[in-house]
């Protein structure tokens, strides 16, 4: 396994094709740090033998020691810690991890390339081109994103029916080496700072859709490949650091005509299991929210009772109440999460049919729980941030910036009149404050908290998951046989 050190080390040896307002900038850019400090963490964790046991896994192709986030899940005790490293790490830095996308793509594309194989009655070899790009990925340890998300055009129309082919990536070309692509994927969070990038559909698709169905992986400096990227940071601090000072990036990805060589690519027309991949991404990735969105919910909780604190309101019945809420869906959505893996088996929902086995064996969480929990905590979110608004009053909004707290001119009476409970030291409601600022008031706490709603899919995406997949009928017959009904 890699050290953080050796991580950007090599992301500072990859070819420049990151666009960032208008520049043209290296992986080594200092505006990254805070970026490092989250995706760094996973490999630091690794090599504490104090975490072993949760955020490292034995490969099922090797033997061989991995970290977690490489794992392709094995069992429902797989499952389990995956879902208690995230919220683990997720504490640690304060919100999102980063890594989950890679990983939680790894276990769709493996599930499926081997259903397509099987379709194609061994005619093609996406299952052994994923082997091997995956022994490769667990060895050295890399870092994956998923490109989900496409830009999808007039939302009424199928891929094959936009005026510009292009809302959707799609394959433009085939020969004997490989296969060209052409599109973009949008809102690609952490693909600036990953070794590799996976691609997948974000869609159920029809015959016609043929060429939008298809999943590979490639660098992520490929020949062919821009990023369009925003950069996520709290407001520079200059006397008054952060304990822990967390960024984010998030990229347009760009195919202007890609070729990718078939080794690579791990579907390519099978567009019956395109929609099967694209749900199989975004429930494995609702299945980590439960680790991160309770850990988010942790991180919530403490703040609104250290402002609480600070407030001099932390015996007020309203605020136990509030404190009541957000413990409430962080806990229900862990507790979600934690069945999904309970209940995890290598089998999938299908429409009208119900769970069948697919894939080669690996484990697959509960899709019900997985989006039950998803659900409630995204909806959650900006609701936890007007409990935080309410508690804090308006402070954080108006907080002096931090250079009044030095200058000999401002400097006294910044402290004595930010100053509130005699409780609390005043330097540390200061710090409190500035950061209530950063994550309720800057652009990055802004984007933080659109990204917790989305992430993963909108609530609306988990309802209709949840109302497709649940036996309503069966409760139907339940409330007919009490009622002495009949079938109509």
């Amino acid at each position: 396994m890699r050290t953080k050190e050796q991580w950007i080390e090599g992301l500072s040896k990859m070819k420049r094709n990151l666009y960032h307002n208008g520049e043209l900038i290296g992986r080594d850019d200092e505006r990254f740090v805070p970026s490092f400090n989250v995706m760094g963490t996973t490999f630091d964790v690794a090599q504490n033998p104090e975490y072993e046991d949760l955020v490292t896994a034995t490969s099922h192709l090797t033997g061989e020691k991995i970290n977690r986030f490489c794992h392709v899940h094995q069992s429902t005790e797989d499952l389990h810690k995956k879902q208690d490293m995230t919220r683990m790490l997720c504490q640690m830095v304060g919100g999102c991890i980063q890594r989950c996308m890679g990983a939680d793509a790894t276990n769709a594309v493996y599930t499926v390339s081997y259903e397509a194989d099987k379709q194609n009655n061994g005619a093609t070899q996406y299952h052994e081109n994923f082997k091997r790009w995956l022994e490769r990925f667990q060895k050295e340890d890399l870092v994956g994103c998923c490109g989900q998300t496409d830009v999808k055009g007039d939302r009424m129309l199928r891929p094959h029916e936009q005026p510009d082919p292009d809302q959707y990536v799609h394959v433009v070309e085939k020969n004997k080496d490989g296969i060209v692509v052409r599109g973009a994927k949008v809102h690609i969070s952490e693909a600036a700072i990953a070794d590799e990038i996976l691609v997948v559909p974000t869609r159920a698709l029809l015959e016609k859709d043929k060429d939008y169905a298809v999943s590979f992986a490639i660098p992520g400096d490929w020949e062919g490949l821009k990023h369009l990227v925003t950069i996520h940071n709290y407001r520079e601090r200059k006397y008054f650091k952060k304990g822990f000072d967390a960024g984010s990036n998030d990229s347009y990805l760009i195919f202007d005509n890609v070729f990718v060589p078939w080794e690579r690519v791990f579907l390519c027309g099978e567009y019956q299991h395109g929609g099967i991949l694209a749900l199989l991404f975004a429930l494995f990735h609702r299945h980590s929210y439960s680790g991160c969105k309770p850990a988010l919910g942790d991180m919530m909780l403490g703040t609104c009772a250290l402002a609480a604190d600070a407030n001099g309101i932390s015996k007020a019945k309203h605020v136990f109440e509030k404190f009541a809420e957000i413990i409430k869906i962080s806990e229900l959505g862990y507790a979600a999460g934690f069945t999904a893996s309970e209940l995890g088996k290598p089998e999938v929902y299908m429409p009208g049919v119900g769970f069948v086995p697919y894939g080669p064996g690996n484990y697959i969480p509960h899709s019900i729980y997985c989006n039950v929990g998803r659900c409630l905590t995204g909806e959650a979110v900006f609701h936890e941030l007007e409990i935080l608004a309410d508690i804090s009053g308006g402070v954080p909004a108006t907080f002096p910036h931090e250079g009044e707290f030095v200058n000999p001119e401002t400097a006294e009476f910044a402290r004595k009149y930010t100053t509130r409970s005699s409780k609390m030291s005043p330097e540390n409601q200061a710090q409190l404050w500035r950061h209530v600022g950063d994550i309720a008031c800057s652009a990055k706490g802004g984007i933080a908290n659109f990204g917790a709603l989305h992430g993963g899919g909108s609530p609306r995406m988990e309802v209709i998951a949840i109302t497709t997949q649940y036996d309503i009928e069966a409760r139907k017959d339940m409330v007919r046989r009490i009622a002495g009904m009949t079938k109509d």
